[in-house]
């Protein structure tokens, strides 16, 4: 009785010595995985805290506005001249400073006006010729080196051999801005206007509708091939090894570097068919390959996801196998399948490696009106603008991010709510 009531307290012991290890060991565990999710927080709130902080800038800039007399001398009624639009705005703007003279001190003072302003003085008296005579009100950006200057990017203490702009660039500034002609509105030419070597008049319009073709191409050709891929590998193929070597390369395809697809569409698309370069039909064809075997796997997986029970019911009662198929299980499957199509085209959205292959990071000032013009595309634009000397490009850089970011959050946004509105539990 003594040995026994030993040998038990002994095990007994043991056993809660292991068991306080295991116990240790899962706190250990939890504490290392708790550690991971925070750091992983950590770099994406600094992430998104320094693109913030860098690109917020970019949402407004800087105008001034200016009474201009359109003098009917230097801007005559009968056909509208290519030029003379700046030496009206510099005579509107020397108004405010009679004392500058000389050729560098005019230079100087128009050079605070964007280059844009005389293109946008021009198209205003092209819609209406009859302002020629007239005094109108204008509203134009600011050159860079003066948005820099007003967004507190240029600091007022630096030596003036070390500024872009001088210390009497700087006091005639002030001076408008102390009568009132200095504003900084929403920067709506940052979605509105196309690419420009000027940081105060580049815009994204050509990227973004550059994305949407190049996305309405992948989607066109990826989303009927994929489903189908899927329905037939799924619901019909034979399971032999053609079949399984078939399922095997897909999943390969699907880790394959995005920049070997853009070497494929170089060669082929581009190199073998006679493509255009830099349109988004290419880049469409191109994120299609990417964007395929994302689609069958996620297909195959929705189509699986179906119980057999239903498929077993249709055929019980006289359905065909094509009827099955299309009559029941797809459309029990189809919010998976556009949870994992939308989620496929949102990778496509981002890559910028293929698109770089073929030529999509052209210099484009106009928005493409079709997919066979060239284009750029969000990312290419990312990566023209990262690349450019031009100050005011950092903040416009960090800004095109965050647009770039919000349609992909919204695109997976869109596709959890499908997936939790119209999933079912089996």
């Amino acid at each position: 009785m003594t040995d026994l009531t030993a040998r038990d307290t002994l095990f007994s012991g043991a056993g809660s010595s292991r068991a306080k290890r295991r116990n240790r060991k899962q706190v250990i565990l939890q504490g290392l995985g708790l550690a991971a999710i925070s750091f992983a927080a950590l770099m994406l709130f600094i992430l998104i805290a320094s693109l913030i902080v860098t690109g917020h800038k970019a949402f407004v800039q800087t105008h001034v506005t200016i009474e201009v007399h359109v003098d009917p001398e230097a801007i005559p009624v009968e056909g509208l001249p290519r030029g003379g639009f700046r030496d009206v705005l510099l005579a509107s703007l020397q108004k405010q400073f009679p004392e500058v003279s000389g050729r560098s001190e005019l230079r100087s003072l128009q050079n605070i006006l964007s280059n844009g302003a005389q293109f946008q003085l021009r198209d205003m008296i092209e819609a209406n010729p009859a302002l020629i005579g007239r005094t109108v009100t204008l509203k134009v950006p600011v050159s860079d080196p003066f948005d820099q200057l007003a967004k507190g990017l240029v600091k007022r203490e630096t030596p003036e051999a070390q500024r872009r702009v001088n210390d009497r660039e700087i006091a005639w500034f002030d001076a408008l801005d102390a009568a009132g002609m200095i504003s900084k509105p929403i920067n709506w030419g940052l979605i509105t206007n196309a690419d420009s070597r000027f940081p105060e008049l580049a815009g994204l319009k050509g990227a973004l509708v550059g994305s949407f073709w190049a996305l309405l191409v992948c989607f066109l050709i990826s989303f009927p091939l994929g489903i189908g891929a899927a329905i037939y590998l799924e619901e019909f193929a034979p399971k032999n090894r053609l079949s399984d070597l078939i399922e095997v390369n897909i999943n390969n395809l699907a880790a394959v570097p995005s920049v070997v697809f853009g070497l494929l569409a170089l060669a082929v698309f581009i190199g073998w068919f006679g493509m255009p370069r830099s349109a988004p039909i290419v880049g469409g064809m191109t994120l299609a390959l990417m964007t395929m075997p994302t689609i069958i796997i996620a297909t195959r997986a929705a189509l699986k996801a179906v119980p057999p029970s239903i498929r077993e019911a249709a055929l019980g009662v006289g359905a065909s196998r094509h009827q099955v198929v299309f009559g029941h299980v797809l459309p029990l499957a189809m919010p998976g399948i556009l949870t994992g199509t939308i989620i496929g085209l949102a990778q496509a959205l981002g890559e910028t490696a293929p698109l770089l292959l073929i030529g999509m990071n052209a210099f484009i000032t106009s928005a493409p009106s079709s997919p066979f013009d060239s284009a750029t595309a969000l990312p290419t634009q990312i990566f023209i603008w990262a690349d450019s000397p031009e100050r005011g490009f950092v903040s416009r850089t960090s800004a095109a991010i965050l647009v770039l970011l919000t349609f992909l959050v919204t695109m997976n946004a869109i596709a959890i709510y499908l997936r939790s509105r119209f999933e079912r539990k089996w």
